[in-house]
């Protein structure tokens, strides 16, 4: 500012606060407040799963995630990570729906802003379930681990449900580091005996041991995928909120919609942290 124009500008105006000085309302100001602070204690998280993964005792692996996630309903195990990619696909155009539901209200228009954040509010909530989807196939396990009793690893072909009887002639197990990477395939009576004599069986995961592989891994899914999907309910409850007082026309008559600018602010934060969550667990 040059002199004569600070000289135009009283010191009340100068010194007297009142004003925002990034022209940002007090709300969103505080939102992006909070969104720093949360990004910061995913990046936490985030950093401490990295250390974990590179960190693990010789002769230990960790998994890959096309070997963990076949989650897609109905097709028994085929197509790895699909399900997951449609649950990130939605969620990306929720953030698409959300935006334009802002851009609804820039405009005053409140059928626009209703239409849009009702698909996002139904977006989440694909979400949402499918990530308990996901969950209920990462706790029961896709193929047991065996650790047989000459020392080597195992893995069922079919992970048979708690007190289900075992047909020896559909049962199979492949032999190897991985299930993936196995080349000796295992059928029958004999799969039965090797079994049968096994030392120790991992079916499914929870918070001592899972099948996949160190402990470590499922430990640090339950927290941060858990983690985010805690965001991701609470941006949908926010959002349905928010909804329900665009329908009574409580924005409309204040003048403004920026209350649907704020939850959207909250809504893209919780879309972007996953494609940093999707990367580290589901790619890498």
């Amino acid at each position: 500012m040059s002199g004569d124009a600070s000289k135009a500008l009283s010191n009340d105006v100068l010194w007297g606060g009142g004003r925002s000085p990034f022209s940002v309302s007090y709300g969103k100001m505080m939102m992006w407040f909070f969104l720093v602070s949360d990004a910061l204690t995913f990046g936490g998280l985030l950093t401490a799963y990295g250390f974990a993964r590179h960190s693990l005792a010789p002769g230990m692996t960790w998994p890959v995630g096309e070997e963990v996630f076949r989650a897609l309903p109905w097709l028994h195990g085929s197509y790895p990570l699909m399900y997951v990619a449609l649950m990130t696909f939605i969620l990306i155009i929720s953030s698409v729906t959300m935006v334009l539901a802002v851009e609804a209200g820039h405009r005053m228009d409140k059928k626009g802003v209703i239409k849009w954040l009702f698909l996002t509010v139904i977006g989440g909530a694909f979400f949402v379930g499918s990530q308990a989807w996901e969950w209920s196939h990462f706790i029961h396990g896709s193929h047991a681990r065996v650790t047989l009793a000459d020392g080597r690893t195992a893995f069922l072909e079919h992970n048979p449900h708690h007190g289900e009887e075992i047909d020896p002639a559909h049962f199979a197990m492949v032999i190897g580091d991985s299930y993936v990477g196995a080349t000796e395939t295992v059928h029958g009576e004999e799969a039965l005996k090797l079994y049968n004599g096994a030392t120790a069986v991992v079916s499914g995961a929870n918070m001592t041991e899972n099948e996949y592989g160190p402990p470590e891994y499922a430990n640090f899914f339950f927290f941060i995928t858990g983690f985010h999907g805690f965001h991701v309910f609470s941006g949908v409850v926010i959002n349905l909120i928010v909804l329900m007082m665009v329908v009574r026309g409580v924005f409309h008559r204040r003048g403004h919609y920026e209350m649907v600018e704020k939850a959207g602010l909250y809504w893209h934060f919780v879309d972007l942290v996953w494609v940093f969550v999707f990367t580290f667990f589901y790619l890498v």
